[in-house]
């Protein structure tokens, strides 16, 4: 128990005895559950629940929490079951380890599609229970912070992942202090040396400009006391991982980024945030643009401030932030600041609700996005969201990501307005619907019932809702559109008989033979251009079993049977002439492209049978083929000459040459021929082969 008494001394200082005595017990089954196991440090597996519960209690959260988290490993690596945990702490404490555990029992085909059904449990999770993720984010801390005994590679894809997905969710909650440690930790286990170099640089810059911050914070200091406004005035410092995003994305160098002396100004009252901005606007110059007043419209992830910039002494810039203590300690614990666990919609802090209505939005995108990839995706993209606030025709006001569009903001209001938009006014100008919105426009959508949304929105949809009903609706009219089309063109390839008269048993037949698991897939399937109705109306009518069981007949006219009525081609790859053993390629646009069986383009035919026909050559088909064959020679004087009309006396005609060498004095030399069928081709090769000079002569397979 002694691992234990540093976290009781914190749950006792906020929690009442019995709720510090029911983590105790929590404790101790965590510490016999991981009696054996140990940290790749060495130290007894116990230290990081318990690590993890301390995060958690200096955040202030309730006991069921605290429970969650001392037995947050039990379920993924003992023998214990959710079961077990909801028999001796309850239910709500068993949800909340299961929603951490990970997906061990399932099995999934890559490493990726594991990690994204993971994180995509984990948020699915978060929406019904909040408290999962600050569990899961403390738990990244305390892994991340010690990281250094893991393997590189390990490092650094454990960092990565961070970086990518836990920093966000940490930020769009509103913990700056987790997400600030994660994305500092992160930092130097991906990229070392440039956190390090970035490190010893901001040290030296530091010192070079202690002199100008004391300055302004005096000055700043003064102004206030003579306004005879209380306030404590930090200067507040970049962390390094925002330096080098900036650096990285806007392409700026180290001075460039550091030119910019930041403070912050706390003060008591929300009125008095307005009194200091004018007192400082009258000490110094503000630069007009970089007003926000993020207290009238919170951040989406609930984060309040006044944010202004001003030319301070020798013009340099002064970023300062002024805000209540409450908004301080809602900036740095956003969603766990003031913890109550409440379920209520009403009830809660702002970022408390702001987190709710961001999770009701999660849970509709899970609904509408096909798969795990495409839901994460979605949620990347909204857990750095720099927001634009625009406002309905009714005064509503509508947050949406920086570079949205009125096709983002017609979803936003809602699904139904989105898929049945024809054009936009913004500020009662007739606006185009790819444009990006601007903080502060009145939008006004028009919509028509029978309109339908375009795919070329995808394009420049950039919220994860937008995005995700475009795709759900273009997928369902796609499917609809191509079974009525497939079924038109099956209907016409049947000729005179008719579609209605053919039996569902030949239907499911030409289903399995073509692997395909319903008669609407198969519809859908000739409507997409994916199988071609003749070849599907040929099945249907029993000519494919003819045509296997048919002696060949003496019948004159196409090369090839079985391929009435459609459009034939030779494949270029591997030239099939009369006598080879062939099969045909059904190919949207093409028809039948006829291939030799062994050719490699169309090797693995019997895993898509849907895809490729039975055919066989015509008893005596009239026409010459084209094929071509490789002849290796020394590279005498004439050689070639003799070589053509060799071919020539063969009786047949040359209709390519290319040659190629391969040392000193080999050639190869490919000959494009045209013959009857394998008798006459095999003549001309053995004709080749006599001559003195030709080493060796062979069919060309490309």
């Amino acid at each position: 128990m002694y691992l234990f008494e540093g976290l009781r001394q914190q749950l006792a200082e906020y929690l009442p005895p019995d709720q510090v005595q029911r983590a105790a017990a929590a404790f101790k089954l965590a510490a016999e559950a991981h009696k054996t196991q140990k940290r790749r440090s060495g130290e007894p597996y116990i230290t990081h629940p318990v690590a993890v519960a301390g995060i958690l209690a200096d955040m202030r959260l309730d006991h069921e929490t605290i429970m969650a988290a001392l037995l947050h490993d039990v379920i993924e690596d003992t023998e214990f079951t959710q079961e077990d945990l909801a028999e001796q702490f309850g239910s709500t404490v068993a949800e909340l380890v299961e929603g951490v555990s990970k997906l061990d029992k399932l099995t999934f085909d890559s490493k990726e599609e594991l990690q994204t059904e993971n994180y995509r449990k984990m948020i699915m999770a978060m929406v019904h229970d909040i408290r999962v993720i600050l569990i899961k984010l403390a738990d990244r801390t305390h892994n991340m912070r010690t990281i250094g005994h893991l393997r590189p590679d390990k490092r650094r894809r454990i960092a990565r992942e961070t970086l990518e997905i836990y920093a966000p969710l940490a930020h769009r909650l509103g913990i700056h202090d987790i997400k600030n440690e994660l994305e500092h930790l992160g930092f130097f286990a991906l990229y070392p040396w440039r956190a390090k170099l970035l490190e010893s640089q901001v040290k030296q810059a530091r010192g070079n400009r202690r002199e100008l911050v004391e300055r302004v914070q005096k000055e700043v200091e003064a102004r206030l006391h003579e306004h005879g406004i209380s306030a404590r005035v930090l200067g507040r410092e970049k962390h390094l991982y925002s330096i080098y995003k900036k650096m990285l994305s806007k392409e700026l160098h180290f001075e460039q980024v550091m030119d910019i002396y930041a403070f912050r100004v706390i003060v008591d009252e929300v009125d008095t945030c307005y009194r200091v901005l004018g007192a400082l606007h009258n000490l110094y110059k503000p630069i007009e643009t970089r007003f926000k007043d993020y207290i009238a419209i919170p951040k989406s992830n609930g984060y309040q401030s006044l944010h202004t910039s001003l030319k301070g002494p020798h013009g340099i810039p002064v970023e300062i932030q002024i805000r209540t203590e409450e908004m301080n300690l809602m900036a740095d614990r956003g969603v766990a600041a003031h913890w109550l666990y409440k379920a209520e919609e009403s009830s809660g802090t702002t970022a408390q609700v702001r987190a709710r209505r961001w999770m009701q939005s999660l849970l509709e995108l899970q609904q509408s996005t096909g798969n795990a990839f495409e839901f994460i995706e979605n949620v990347k993209s909204e857990l750095f969201p720099e927001e634009i606030y625009v406002f309905t025709p009714e005064g509503r006001i509508i947050e949406l990501p920086q570079g949205a569009t009125p096709v983002d903001f017609a979803y936003a209001v809602h699904t139904d307005i989105g898929n049945t938009c024809i054009g936009a006014r913004v500020n009662h100008k007739v606006y185009s619907l790819s444009k990006p919105l601007e903080t502060g426009q009145t939008v006004e959508i028009k919509t028509a019932p029978g309109s339908r949304p375009n795919i070329a929105w995808l394009n420049f949809a950039v919220t994860g809702k937008a995005r995700a009903k475009i795709r759900q609706y273009l997928k369902g009219q796609e499917t609809r559109e191509a079974e009525q089309l497939g079924e038109r063109l099956l209907r016409a390839a049947l000729g005179p008989v008719n579609y209605n008269d053919i039996s569902d048993d030949e239907f499911a037949r030409v289903c399995e033979e073509v692997k395909i698991e319903s008669k609407a897939q198969l519809l859908r399937e000739i409507g997409l251009g994916n199988m071609m109705s003749v070849a599907i109306a040929k099945r249907l009518l029993g000519e494919m079993q003819q045509l296997r069981d048919e002696q060949p007949s003496n019948g004159r006219g196409l090369s090839i049977k079985g391929a009435e009525g459609l459009l034939v081609s030779f494949a270029k790859c591997c030239r099939p002439i009369p006598g080879d053993d062939i099969i045909a390629h059904v190919s949207p646009g093409k028809g039948l492209v006829i291939h030799r069986r062994e050719c490699k383009n169309v090797r693995g035919h019997e895993d898509e049978p849907g895809r490729y026909f039975p055919v066989q050559w015509d008893n005596k088909p009239e026409a010459e083929f084209i094929t071509e064959v490789r002849v290796e020679v020394v590279n005498h004087q004439g050689a070639l000459a003799k070589l053509t009309s060799n071919i020539a006396a063969t009786g047949c005609n040359i209709h390519g040459l290319k040659t190629e060498e391969v040392d000193a004095n080999i050639y190869y030399i490919d000959v494009a021929l045209t013959v009857h069928d394998r008798k006459q081709l095999a003549d001309v090769i053995r004709h080749i082969r006599k001559m003195p000079d030709v080493q060796r002569v062979a069919r060309l397979r490309k």
